[in-house]
């Protein structure tokens, strides 16, 4: 008998991180499995940021932060968004979490009620739809496909709109594509949401220093909708530090103050020590993210001339992120012996336990025709993994 409540199972596990545990019980039995699959930085934190990490455990930075972080930290993102997007927020304005996953969850949370509508245009991260689920809301999906680059239009977020729409949560850079939305994109966007200011914008831009086509841009630039944006950022992406666990969000003072009564009940504030790093991050050299964004647009060059030159895969040329998202649908249909290809995840499993490279199957990223491959590894692993994936390919007949 069932006893799980019925928000649990309405929820889907995560495939990134199933994929992930799958290629690592084939590493357990020995096999050399390359793993495409996490969408994390391969880099370690820079040492500064390590330091004062270690500085603060001598310190006894070890009590209970404030709900929203520090003031300090606070303080630093309030310049980082000054400094680096030309955006004004207060003290006040910001609340920090245990990553941006929380950050975002935060907000849906205390934004979505009962039957509330969040456009979440597709392809989309795994964990958007889930979270509108959690909240009792409706996800409503709105697809772009690889021909529009993977981008909403303002016709498409125009027709999405209902009465009962609450919310758009907007990706850029994106994960899984690694489009990026330009100003004037965002332009056109944020001219539709002014006519509708019911609707608020989640604008998730964690991988904002990870772009190879100019600097990023915020959705939160445009005076017209500026109230109704909530930025969420972190630390993770940027600057290596996944496993810390430190994100934020930037907003109207009465959605934080929401937010803060949110988590005052079920985490409290983030961890004292990854919250000092957190401040060296972004108050300390930005040298090592330039390093880290040169390294990865070599690598996004590197895995896009290597994927066109894989028959049957149609690829665009991601402007952010560290993901490719090739569409992969004329492998549908195909066999290798038995094995049948039918969807995406079939796909992404016969290379894995074929090709023994770890990628992950499109279907749960709301694009089933597609999968997508983290290129946060080295040159020689991107090379080695799309070798062994023509040669599996080769084999579907």
């Amino acid at each position: 008998m069932n006893q799980l409540s019925d928000r649990l199972n309405r929820l889907s596990p995560s495939a990134t991180l199933a994929m992930s545990q799958k290629s690592n019980e084939l590493k357990a039995q020995g096999v050399d499995v390359i793993n495409l699959s996490v969408g994390e930085p391969d880099f370690n934190t820079p040492d500064h940021i390590k330091e004062a990490a270690k500085k603060a455990v001598d310190d006894n930075f070890s009590r209970y932060s404030p709900v929203p972080g520090y003031p300090a930290l606070r303080n630093a993102i309030v310049a980082k968004l000054k400094n680096e997007n030309g955006l004004d927020y207060t003290v006040a304005q910001i609340s920090c979490a245990n990553g941006a996953k929380q950050s975002v969850c935060n907000t849906i949370m205390a934004l979505v009620n009962d039957g509330d509508e969040v456009i979440v245009p597709a392809p989309y991260w795994v964990s958007y739809p889930e979270m509108v689920k959690l909240a009792d809301g409706t996800p409503v999906i709105v697809t772009a496909g690889i021909d529009q680059d993977f981008k909403i239009t303002p016709a498409q977020l125009e027709a999405a709109i209902t009465p009962k729409t609450k919310a758009l949560i907007l990706c850029s850079p994106s994960n899984p594509t690694g489009s990026v939305y330009t100003k004037e994109e965002l332009a056109g966007l944020a001219a539709v949401l002014a006519k509708h200011p019911q609707v608020y914008v989640i604008a998730d831009e964690i991988y904002e220093h990870i772009t190879y086509n100019g600097k990023h841009e915020s959705i939160a630039q445009f005076p017209e909708i500026h109230d109704n944006v909530i930025i969420v950022n972190g630390v993770s992406k940027a600057y290596a530090m996944t496993g810390w666990r430190i994100g934020f969000i930037a907003g109207p003072e009465w959605i934080v103050k929401a937010v803060n009564k949110l988590q005052g009940q079920y985490t409290s504030g983030p961890c004292s020590v990854s919250q000092k790093a957190a401040e060296a991050a972004y108050t300390g050299t930005q040298a090592p993210v330039e390093e880290m964004r040169q390294a990865f647009q070599r690598r996004r060059d590197l895995i896009v001339k290597l994927a066109k030159g894989i028959p049957g895969f149609e690829v665009n040329i991601p402007q952010g992120a560290f993901y490719l998202f090739p569409k992969c649908d004329s492998f549908f249909g195909k066999s290798a012996g038995d094995r049948k290809i039918n969807n995406a995840d079939d796909l992404a499993m016969y290379l894995l336990e074929v090709g023994h490279v770890a990628c992950v199957g499109g279907t749960s990223f709301g694009s089933p025709e597609c999968i997508r491959m983290s290129y946060a590894t080295s040159d020689e692993n991107i090379v080695k993994a799309m070798c062994r994936i023509n040669e599996a390919l080769a084999l579907l007949k």
